[in-house]
């Protein structure tokens, strides 16, 4: 082995000096460079001694006059995407023809955000939960959540998280919520594009941009009672709302008989408000679950389905796989009172 833990490094393509602090398997290793950890391929770092005699050529020096001091250029960094990431590294091993096989995935939470945040992460397989954790992560920083046997990705894993601010702030939501579901043909392909590019991992984008607050709308009920409208008592509330339903289909034609006319916009507007409808209908009359029919499609409408769940405390979770009777279009929503 090249390397040991301890070992003074050279990251060959910044040029920056850090040190190895995990031997991850023939080829990797878990280096730190200014408290960062992350891992690299072997070929990708080399013992600092080793860069000073190769790289460093001695020259004549000169004399440099005042006059003749060039400005300095400043030094131009990428920038780094923003947002949170799950990300997944690879761990390789030899099989019996000495071929490279995954034995398992390690899984980390990316925050490549100037925010702190308290993180729910739960690992569903089939449905059930088979992993929970619960932290905080520190802006611009990498969380180690834990590994996952490469063989257990078959069975359907849905990784759930939910964030909220460590430092709270009125003008923000107050937790968000969001799901990745992967499938294994997507996974083989993301593996071997990473060893193609030579990359140590991949991710998936969980958000760009916390969300901000949505105010909800105080209602004066005195106002309401004098501009004639019936107030009822809360306690009976539910004996005069318009029935609930468990599965909602909101597919247009559904909705409305001239609908040929509208644009794609002014569809959506009426799919999201008979949503909408629906889900509070659901929640008053405290129903366990909702099935949302939303079609295939382009995926709009279920896109911004899923993003406004995410902001609902009292959504327990949601999926949208695959069923008998809807196939891929449809999301059922479970709530959690």
């Amino acid at each position: 082995m090249k390397y040991e833990t301890g070992d003074k490094i050279i990251v060959l393509l910044t040029n920056e000096e850090g040190k190895v602090v995990e031997i991850m398997n023939e080829k990797m290793v878990m280096i730190e460079v200014k408290g960062v950890r992350f891992p690299a391929y072997m070929d990708q770092i080399d013992f600092p001694y080793f860069n000073m005699f190769s790289q460093k050529k001695i020259v004549e020096k000169k004399k440099v006059y005042i006059d003749n001091l060039q400005k300095e250029k400043a030094v131009v960094k990428a920038k780094t995407a923003d947002g949170m990431f799950l990300a997944f590294m690879p761990v390789f091993d030899k099989d019996i023809f000495d071929d490279d096989v995954v034995e398992k995935l390690k899984i980390y939470l990316v925050n490549q955000t100037d925010t702190a945040f308290i993180f729910n992460y739960n690992l569903f397989f089939n449905g059930e939960s088979n992993f929970q954790l619960k932290n905080n992560i520190d802006p611009l920083q990498d969380f180690y959540l834990h590994d996952v046997k490469f063989e257990d990705l078959s069975d359907n894993p849905r990784f759930d998280v939910e964030f909220s601010l460590s430092n709270p702030d009125k003008k923000k939501a107050t937790h968000y919520e969001t799901s990745l579901k992967l499938k294994a043909k997507q996974l083989f392909k993301k593996i071997e594009e990473t060893k193609l590019k030579n990359q140590p991992m991949f991710s998936y984008e969980l958000f760009i941009e916390y969300p901000e607050k949505f105010d909800d709308e105080i209602v004066d009920l005195s106002k309401l009672g004098n501009a004639g409208y019936r107030v009822y008592d809360a306690s009976k509330v539910r004996e005069h709302l318009a029935p609930a339903r468990t599965v909602v289909d909101l597919h247009i034609e559904k909705l409305t008989d001239s609908w040929k006319h509208l644009s794609n916009f002014e569809i959506l507007t009426i799919q999201l408000k008979e949503f909408e409808k629906f889900y509070d209908l659901a929640i008053a009359h405290h129903q366990p679950s909702l099935i949302v029919i939303h079609g295939v499609g382009t995926g709009k409408l279920r896109n911004e389905i899923h993003d406004i769940l995410k902001t609902k405390k009292i959504v327990k979770s949601f999926v949208n796989q695959y069923s008998a009777d809807y196939g891929y279009g449809a999301t059922e929503i479970y709530f959690g009172y």
